[in-house]
């Protein structure tokens, strides 16, 4: 495993764990914690961030270019996810166990559209 993918794993790990831990500290009401786990959800993102310059720096790839595709790219994975996070609600908060199962794997096939589209078929 070479250097660059091994801190790129630690440093994306420490950003999803402290991201998500925020997220449970912020949205469950029985942890009493809103404040503190805004405060962990904006430093898992931060850390996230941090992850992708050094991985990319550590790669020497040149920094990512802001233009429309990566955008809606961005934004395409953003409606991927947001999908699939309200399948999950659907099922495990408001009992559909159908519904949300149909709108969980539209967000499915949404996500794992995105590297077709990204890298393309050979």
């Amino acid at each position: 495993m070479k250097k660059s993918s091994f801190v790129a794993m630690v440093l994306g790990t420490v950003s999803g764990v402290l991201f998500s831990l925020g997220m449970c500290m912020a949205l469950l009401p029985e942890w009493n914690a809103f404040k503190p786990g805004v405060v962990f959800g904006a430093t898992g993102l931060i850390i996230g961030l941090i992850t992708l310059i050094v991985w990319r720096k550590m790669e020497n790839k040149a920094p990512m270019k802001l233009n429309g595709r990566m955008v809606a790219l961005w934004v395409f994975g953003i409606v991927g996810a947001l999908t699939l996070g309200i399948g999950m609600c659907f099922c495990l908060v408001w009992n559909n166990i159908i519904l949300g199962t149909i709108i969980g794997l539209v967000g499915i096939i949404l996500l794992l559209s995105i590297i077709p589209i990204t890298k393309g078929i050979k």
